[in-house]
């Protein structure tokens, strides 16, 4: 299904609700137990909560029908969304760094740690479930803004894991070095989480390819609809947020009327489209006798 017939941001805002109730969860646990490993999972919350609302907007925006100005429509504002994410994560990771460190040259005793890490499941169970949800919609309709606040969330809840591990461990043999070493470790699993969607967002907005094994895929088809009189080249295929197009050159006997022509790119375009309906499909029909159809051919890849 297009993701272009559904209202995504409903997900975004499960999201937000999300982010606002592990904020409040995971700052009552370090307000409790003064864990600056707890403290580090609060702020990749707040993070969450910033990324989710840039999510809702960019699902807004990408979700606007073509206009005068965008012919291709809006669909790459989500990787502006995925961009501000990973360069938020980028801040968060920094502070928990520096506090961490601070923690570690200068330890101080943890309160009422069970009570803490009691909350602190809660709120990862919440993030958990969230996530499967965006994880799978992202999937399913083909949003890389939803699978980036997935992805992010389900971050998240192994930085969860680790931090009440790492508390727990606190707790039952007293080194206090422990908890600012947990943070540490948070901060580098949110700097390499960031730099994910940073990369991923990067190449959507320079027009990446389809998968490798999508573009096999069509080129097969091309494959099996030519012969001697019918061949295909300069096929380019790209991704934008979640729209992909294809272009293709159909090379037919110059002799053939503009409806024989025209019938054999409707089609393909059927053929294509049996394994790939959501695919925006271009065409563009040259005569396969003439030099100049073939100037082309460097756009094959």
């Amino acid at each position: 299904m297009s993701s272009s017939r559904v209202d995504l941001t409903k997900f975004a805002w499960l999201s937000i609700a999300a982010a606002l109730v592990t904020i409040t969860l995971k700052t009552a646990a370090w307000l409790l137990t003064g864990s600056v490993g707890l403290l580090s999972d609060a702020a990749e919350s707040v993070v969450n909560l910033v990324a989710a609302i840039v999510a809702l907007i960019a699902l807004k925006v990408a979700a606007k029908p073509a206009d005068k100005n965008h012919h291709f429509g809006h669909s790459k504002a989500e990787y502006f969304s995925s961009a501000v994410e990973g360069m938020m994560i980028f801040v968060a990771a920094t502070v928990i760094l520096v506090v961490a460190i601070q923690r570690l040259l200068n330890p101080q005793p943890l309160e009422q740690i069970g009570i803490g890490l009691i909350i602190s499941v809660v709120a990862g169970a919440v993030n958990g479930a969230v996530a499967i949800v965006l994880i799978r919609a992202g999937r399913r309709y083909n949003s890389i803004t939803l699978r980036a606040d997935g992805n992010h969330l389900m971050t998240d809840v192994v930085t969860s894991v680790g931090v009440v591990i790492g508390i727990a461990l606190v707790w039952l043999t007293g080194w206090q070095i422990l908890d600012p070493i947990v943070a540490i470790a948070v901060g580098l699993n949110i700097l390499w989480t960031g730099w994910k969607l940073v990369s991923e967002s990067t190449s959507g907005l320079m027009d990446e390819s389809l998968p490798k094994e999508t573009n096999a895929r069509i080129r097969q088809i091309l494959a099996e609809k030519s012969s001697s009189e019918v061949a295909f080249h300069a096929l380019r295929t790209r991704v934008s947020g979640a729209r992909a197009f294809m272009e293709v050159h159909m090379l037919v006997p110059g002799a053939w009327s503009v409806k024989e022509g025209h019938d054999a790119m409707e089609d393909l375009i059927d053929d294509v489209h049996r394994e790939f309906p959501d695919l925006y499909i271009t065409g563009h029909l040259e005569p396969i006798e003439d030099p100049r159809s073939y100037e082309d051919e460097f756009l094959d890849h």
